[in-house]
């Protein structure tokens, strides 16, 4: 789901047709929508071994963003203001590099391995 964002953000940024920035606006919230819950299920066995690891990397965010829910809100609390067509051509353009960022950092974060592998002693 955080690939689905990505892709949906990068079109986004590029797109200079109103009606298309509108409709990836609207399923980037819906997907940014899904994700959220996703993170507050259960991982799969497949995804925890994926995330699992001998030795945890260093964050790729702020310490202050070390909650993937907080990233997801963050992201998807921009998507109404580009949806709501009320803001001047500039900010928008802004917004919309912002939201994208953002999309690509929480995504990178949200694949990065969180889980290290117990060691028998």
């Amino acid at each position: 789901m955080a690939d689905l964002c990505t892709a949906f953000a990068t079109e986004l940024v590029e797109s200079k047709d109103v009606t298309q920035r509108l409709a990836l606006s609207g399923r980037l919230s819906y997907a940014l929508t899904a994700l959220r819950l996703l993170c507050d299920a259960d991982l799969p066995a497949h995804l925890k071994e994926q995330l699992t690891v001998d030795e945890l990397p260093a964050p790729c965010v702020p310490d202050c963003w070390i909650d993937s829910w907080l990233l997801v809100e963050y992201a998807q609390s921009l998507t109404p203001a580009l949806l709501s067509c009320a803001l001047p051509y500039t900010v928008t353009v802004h917004l919309t590099g912002l939201l994208h960022d953002l999309v690509i950092l929480m995504a990178d974060y949200l694949k990065q391995p969180y889980l290290e592998r117990e060691t028998a002693d």
